[in-house]
């Protein structure tokens, strides 16, 4: 069994000095929330002279870089019983590559022949930042143990993990740059986001009902409903300030009245506080991204959706879909901003969501065939497309010029459940599988507290606003974006 995740993000530093830090990995758990612990054994004097080892690796080491190819090591997963289990099974890794300045690999071995494989590389951009990557591949028979306990945690983590590593080389923002304040940022979309504006030198600040002293961004605390001295935040500098509203409750539940509601009210009431707390500035908000949702729409069959199509009205307004999206867009009228953009987000692809693991998790469990009719539309977006879209609708974007308004955040080919189910399949390299039933559906979901309608229904939904105004997806197919995800 293998398995494979690379992670990629933009960093405004030179590679020169992101080295410094990446290329020790003794500093690894410093910046990586997954890891405990990473020491080096001395290096053998002969493996500075051994033909094997690149010049530029025996150049880093006179340099006083800490790591040489085939140099031994240990490290500890953060996990409590995930380290013990580590201590007791795992030998020493080995450093597999080493190139000054651009790439770092090692290779842990894990009983029954397995081996875990963690690679980063550098590539400067000729604006002085720097992309890094990471690379995390496991493979042998105890594959499903190590993700469990460490590979999946380092792929989870890397929004804060990138994050902490830039911190620590530029502790404070660029003040000339726009500041970002972020309802809802501790899901998994609020941390990619905060993490692509901190990364780029914004100021980043997250409303939250709980502060989490996990995460490596300013938290305010607020209530979600009323204003407070949270409002100062906005307030200090509006004209250089930005809202993007994300608050809201997972809607993955049971559509019982009391949960539609709730639904409902987790997105009302936090608007309506930030619409109020802008209402007594001096100037408006430079920005303001309201977040939405293409379930507005709710089953729309083989209607084509954009911007300007109409919403369902009576029965075939879902509750739990425009009975909740609905109010949540109209709860943002009256917002004192120069500029305004509804952002309805379809499904976003990305590992460690909600949705993206619930549907990877049914298929490798043999759970991956169409469900229901398999006719339903799926629209979805990578979740660097999301993000760049977000960054375009904050200014941030120079060559691309997006309108306020209405803003579908989806990628141009949506495709129907079954193709969904069978480009699952082959890219977790699991065979074919039985459909499943819209009956077992409505029961299966019961169990797990759940609502068969998000399987169930679906829409084609597609920006027309993003074409005329430039925008380029860095993934328009969904094959391309299955690809990047699990690979």
């Amino acid at each position: 069994m293998t398995w494979q995740r690379t992670s990629r993000h933009y960093l405004a530093v030179p590679a020169d000095e992101l080295w410094e830090i990446v290329g020790d990995p003794r500093r690894w758990p410093i910046w990586s929330g997954a890891i405990r612990s990473f020491t080096l054994e001395p290096a053998l004097p002969q493996q500075y002279a051994d033909p094997q080892v690149s010049r530029t690796a025996q150049e880093v080491q006179v340099q006083g870089a800490v790591a040489v190819v085939g140099q031994k090591g240990h490290y500890l997963p953060a996990r409590g019983w995930a380290a013990a289990l580590h201590g007791r099974t795992a030998g020493p890794l080995h450093v597999t590559e080493v190139v000054a300045g651009r790439s770092l690999a090692f290779e842990q071995p894990a009983p029954g022949g397995s081996a875990t494989r963690v690679r980063w590389a550098l590539v400067p951009h000729e604006d002085g930042g720097t992309t890094l990557e990471q690379r995390v591949s496991v493979s042998g028979p105890v594959t499903p143990a190590v993700v469990m306990s460490v590979a999946g945690d380092l792929v989870k983590d890397w929004p804060l993990a990138v994050t902490r590593l830039y911190r620590m080389l530029r502790p404070e923002p660029d003040p000339a740059l726009l500041k970002v304040v972020i309802a809802g940022g501790s899901g998994t979309l609020g941390r990619s986001l905060a993490a692509d504006l901190t990364t780029r030198g914004h100021e980043v600040v997250l409303l939250t009902r709980a502060v989490d002293p996990q995460l490596p961004h300013r938290q305010v605390a607020w209530d979600g409903a009323t204003t407070g001295p949270w409002v100062e935040e906005l307030a200090a500098d509006p004209a250089r300030t930005a809202v993007v509203n994300l608050a809201g409750r997972l809607v993955d539940a049971r559509p019982t009245e009391a949960n539609v509601t709730d639904l409902r009210e987790s997105r009302v009431r936090p608007t309506r506080a930030l619409v109020e707390a802008s209402r007594d500035l001096p100037v408006p908000l430079a920005r303001w991204v309201q977040g939405s949702t293409t379930a507005i729409w709710s089953d729309a069959g083989d209607d084509r959706l954009t911007e300007s199509s109409p919403l369902p009205t009576g029965s075939a307004a879902l509750p739990q879909m425009t009975g909740v999206a609905q109010p949540w867009e109209d709860a943002v009228e009256g917002a004192n901003t120069d500029h305004l953009t509804v952002l309805r987000t379809s499904i976003v692809l990305q590992t460690g969501s909600p949705a993206f693991d619930r549907l990877t998790q049914l298929t490798l469990a043999g759970l991956g065939g169409r469900v229901g009719t398999g006719q339903q539309w799926f629209s979805w977006i990578h979740v660097d497309d999301w993000l760049a879209l977000v960054r375009a609708t904050l200014g941030l974007e120079p060559e691309v010029d997006l309108p306020d308004g209405i803003l579908v955040a989806a990628a141009p080919q949506p495709v129907r459940n079954r193709e969904l189910m069978a480009l699952l399949r082959e890219h977790l390299h699991r065979p074919a599988a039985p459909p499943t039933p819209a009956t077992l559906v409505r029961a299966g979901s019961v169990l797990l507290r759940t609502d068969p309608a998000l399987g169930l229904t679906g829409r084609h939904a597609t920006s027309a606003v993003t074409t005329e105004a430039g925008f380029e997806f860095t993934h328009p197919t969904l094959d391309g974006a299955l690809r990047d995800l699990t690979s």
